[in-house]
């Protein structure tokens, strides 16, 4: 039977003498930020379901939060995910040009890591704020863009609201 001493050790954990500072490993500290990562994201999510303007401020908060918490746990892909949330959020709020940015940021970010469900979902909602400033070529050329991207993954949900899109267009 182990003791407190041999658990700690056995956990990766420096114990010193005679104050007993304890530091945790490298892998213990990422998954505790991984979680409060996670819980920031979800707080968020559950706030912007509300649907009010309280609501959307304290979504932006909690992921704003949660964004840094990635970065500096180079998770690319949640990074993306955050990014697309704030995304929305602008979106929703009328702030056009701040939505484009971080749809820009999330659509980089899912290439790099080859998330094809992101890219096209990213592309989709360039698409839809052009299409909101009056851009309609240019949200066009998007909402292609994605339709092209979700037949390729073989998302047909993707594929038929990317169609509905450019129908809506033309």
């Amino acid at each position: 039977m182990k003791t407190g001493l041999g658990i700690l050790l056995s956990l990766g954990l420096v114990v010193t003498a005679p104050h007993l500072t304890v530091i945790a490993s490298p892998l213990l500290v990422q998954t505790d930020l991984r979680q409060e990562a996670d819980r920031l994201y979800q707080e968020g999510f559950e706030v912007f379901q509300l649907g009010t303007l309280e609501g959307y401020q304290g979504a932006l908060g909690k992921w704003q939060q949660a964004l840094k918490l990635y970065q500096q746990l180079d998770s690319k892909l949640e990074q993306a995910l955050v990014l697309t949330s704030l995304g929305r959020i602008y979106d929703l709020l009328g702030e056009k040009q701040k939505a484009l940015d971080y749809y820009q940021q999330a659509l980089s970010l899912s290439r790099a890591v080859g998330d094809r469900s992101g890219e096209a979902a990213n592309l989709n909602n360039i698409g839809r704020v052009y299409d909101d400033l009056g851009e309609k070529q240019k949200a066009l050329d998007y909402y292609q863009q994605a339709l092209s991207l979700s037949r390729a993954v073989g998302d047909r949900r993707g594929e038929a609201t990317h169609l509905f899109n450019i129908g809506y267009i033309s």
